[in-house]
Order: structure tokens, then C-alpha cells, then sequence
């Protein structure tokens, strides 16, 4: 029999700023810290087109390059990354350079790709740690709609000869080479940082952002969950993102070609400060919002990124994350606020976190209300399935102490947020 949640102790840490390393950790570090990461351009861009094998188009007609040397000068002006870090985002540009070509050499081949319909999605839009996590994956436990699992995310379109799909293969044993290369990772960070999987458990079939999506045009906020980038946030809040979620647009259209179907279940937190270019590019989308406490998803945030940090950076500045994290939450939240009606109320519904518990069912009756569409007995099960298999702390809860790790009391923090309280049904926690 499976344990329960309730059979797996809660997670305490005695040592988040001040971390005590495993001899995994330990070792992982050892041996990624003897060799200095470089960030050429030339050298990255040679990396991807090798990849991809399909030439060194990047569809650059819109500054693209200008981003690109953007991004990169962020994470070079950032002193505190261990070379593990700097290593695992090289990689990133040059993943992101090489699906960009291959996007590119697609629509070159199939152009009809650009006139698919993105037909009434259901977007997620709320702060991280309040529930968005939860509510897509189980929306997107209903066949009829289309989702990103992470495996897909970070790897989205396959290069010549991988994948599947349009003449792409699996590999033998029928598994897409993307999944498996996923789930490598996903064991070895589990080998690594095993509560990781309490925080936020990104296995390879979980639902992820489409912001990774996003991020083939270099134009998210992805980074700034990567490493301390003020310089990219305001890089990033400066650009047209009407343009940027068109483009969007067109890697979901790619995706829908190579494996249907075309109504997609999204969901960022990004979204809660782009809600006119979420709508303008998705007019007929129906958006559900989630709303929780802003000091429980500051701590929650802060604690998985100071745990994060031990193998992450040289040192945990605890207080430069508190500062960081409620600075950037307000404005998110503020946008929210101030952007919420763009959106029709005939549309969208309002979740409070503590409905998350329980409620659910009426939940998705009311959200599919507003879409036009029918919950069928087939899929009220499959979600039923899916909460049954998906308690709350499945891996184990994470105890916070925000005035013992990060020197701040629950009113300090929540005192700036009245403008939120007083707009939506949320619960001091």
C-alpha cells in the first residue's frame, strides 16, 4: 500500500541559511566547481545550430539578438553563482537557441502551422504557491484538453529525427528521448535535494508553465527564478509583450501540430501583470484565478529559493531574498488588482486557496460553466482520480519560520498588501 500523507513527516530545517550539505551535495559541487563556465555568444549559437542541424535561422526580425545579449550579460553580472548554476544555464540558452531554430525550420516546411486555431483555453493565472499547480494539473487530467507536461516544456520541439510526431521517432522502446532526458534530470536533482519534491516536484509528466514557452522568444520572467537579475526584470518589464505572447501563440500552434488537441489548459503567474496581452492574443479564453495570503506565498517562494541556494550560489542572503521576493510579488499583485476586469466576468471565476481543499468539483463545474462546456460522467471521474491520487502534502509538508530564517513577523510583511485584501476573497494564514 501507498503511505499517505499523513505517514510522512513534516520538513523542518534547522539549517536553510546556514545549510549542512549531504555527501551528495557535497560531491555534485566538488566536481562542477573545478572548470569555469564561459557564456560566449558565437560559441553558444555554434552549440545550437550543431544541435539542431537545420541551418542558423533564428527568425530574428524583432530584436531578438538585442535579448539574447541581454539575458546573457544578466547571468554574467550576477557574482554569487556556483559553477553548477552557471553551467546549467548555459545549457538553457543554448536549449532555448536550439528549439528556436527548430521552431523556425518547421513553419519554413509546414507554414499551415501558423493558421491553427488556439480554440478557448482555460488559463490559470494567480502568485505562485497559491494553488495554480494543483488546479492545472487537474485540468488537464480532462482528455479533450491540451496541456505541457515539463518533459515538454524544456524541450519543445523536437530536433530532425527526435521526438515524435510529423515523421519524428521514439526511440526502441517507443519512449520520446525528450521524456527520458527529463526524467534523468528529475532523478538526479531527487538524488541531490530530495525535498525539493515537497516544494514543488517538477517530475517529467507534471504540467509546467508555458512561460518556458515564452521563453524561446527571451522575453519572460523565468530568469529571475534562476538567479538574482534585477537588471533582466527591468529588461523584461520594459518590452511589448503583446508581441512576445503572439509568438507565444505560435509555438502552442507547433505544439498543437505535432500532437494535438488544439484547446489548451495555461497557466503563469507571469500572467497576473500581462493580462492585455494574455487577453489580447487569447480573447475567447476562459481564466480562472488564484488568490492566496501574500505572506504565505513570500515564505513559501523564499524558502524554496534560500533551500535551492545551497547548491544555487556561493552564499544564502536570506534578507536580500525577502526583500527581492515581497518587492516582486507587490507589483504582480498590484497589476492583478488593477487589470482584473479585462478580463469578463462571464469568463473568469475567483478562487480563494482555502477552497482548494475540497471544493473542487463545484469548482470546475462553475469554471466549465463559464467555458460553454460540459463535464461528461468520463471525465468527472478522471478528475475525481486525480484528486484522490493528489492529497495536499503528498510529499510531505514544509514547516515555515519566517521571523527565524528571514528576520520578519507575518503583519510586517502583510501590512502593504490591504489593496489586495480589500479586492479579492483571500484569508490571512
Amino acid at each position: 500500500m501507498e503511505p499517505s500523507s499523513t505517514d510522512i513527516a513534516d520538513i523542518d530545517f534547522d539549517d536553510l541559511t546556514r545549510p549542512v550539505l549531504t555527501d551528495v551535495q557535497r560531491q555534485v559541487l566538488q566536481f562542477t566547481e573545478s572548470r569555469h563556465v564561459e557564456f560566449d555568444i558565437a560559441a553558444l549559437l555554434a552549440e545550437a545550430v550543431d544541435q539542431a542541424g537545420v541551418g542558423d535561422d533564428l527568425g530574428d526580425t524583432d530584436g531578438f539578438g538585442n535579448r539574447l545579449r541581454a539575458h546573457v550579460a544578466a547571468i554574467e553580472g550576477e557574482q554569487g553563482l556556483t559553477q553548477l548554476t552557471r553551467s546549467s544555464l548555459r545549457q538553457r540558452v543554448v536549449r532555448l537557441l536550439r528549439n528556436r531554430l527548430s521552431l523556425t525550420d518547421l513553419i519554413r516546411r509546414y507554414p499551415e502551422i501558423e493558421s491553427i486555431r488556439i480554440e478557448k483555453p482555460f488559463v490559470v493565472v494567480g502568485m505562485p504557491r497559491s494553488g495554480t499547480t494543483h488546479l492545472v494539473n487537474l485540468l488537464a487530467a480532462d482528455p479533450r484538453r491540451r496541456a505541457l507536461p515539463y518533459w515538454e516544456s524544456q524541450d519543445p520541439i523536437p530536433a530532425r529525427g527526435q521526438g515524435q510526431g510529423q515523421g519524428q521517432g521514439p526511440d526502441i522502446f517507443g519512449v520520446d528521448p525528450r521524456y527520458t532526458r527529463a526524467k534523468t534530470e528529475h532523478d538526479a536533482l531527487m538524488a541531490a535535494a530530495p525535498v525539493v519534491a515537497a516544494m514543488h516536484d517538477r517530475f517529467p509528466e507534471a504540467i509546467e508553465e508555458e512561460v518556458e514557452l515564452l521563453d524561446l522568444d527571451l522575453a519572460s520572467y523565468v530568469l529571475e527564478w534562476h538567479a538574482r537579475v534585477p537588471d533582466w526584470r527591468d529588461y523584461y518589464l520594459g518590452l511589448d509583450q503583446r508581441r512576445h505572447y503572439a509568438y507565444l501563440k505560435k509555438v502552442l500552434q507547433a505544439l498543437t501540430f505535432l500532437r494535438g488537441p488544439q484547446t489548451w489548459v495555461l497557466k503563469s503567474p507571469q500572467h497576473c501583470e500581462q493580462l492585455g496581452p494574455l487577453m489580447a492574443t487569447f480573447p475567447d479564453a476562459t481564466v480562472a484565478f488564484t488568490h492566496r495570503d501574500p505572506v504565505a506565498v513570500i515564505q513559501s517562494t523564499i524558502t524554496m529559493m534560500a533551500y535551492s541556494d545551497r547548491l544555487r550560489r556561493t552564499s544564502i542572503d536570506a534578507g536580500w531574498l525577502l526583500d527581492y521576493w515581497s518587492d516582486r510579488v507587490y507589483p504582480l499583485l498590484w497589476a492583478c488588482v488593477r487589470d482584473r476586469d479585462i478580463v469578463p466576468p462571464d469568463r473568469s471565476i475567483d478562487i480563494g486557496f482555502h477552497q482548494l481543499n475540497g471544493n473542487e468539483m463545484a469548482l470546475l463545474d462553475e469554471l466549465y460553466r463559464c467555458s460553454g462546456v460540459a463535464i461528461t460522467p468520463k471525465v468527472r471521474g478522471l478528475f475525481q482520480q486525480y484528486l484522490d491520487g493528489n492529497p495536499r502534502g503528498k510529499h510531505g509538508r514544509v514547516r515555515y519560520h519566517l521571523q527565524r530564517h528571514f528576520g520578519s513577523s507575518a503583519e510586517q510583511l502583510r501590512e502593504r498588501f490591504d489593496f489586495y485584501f480589500d479586492r479579492f476573497d483571500v484569508r490571512p494564514e
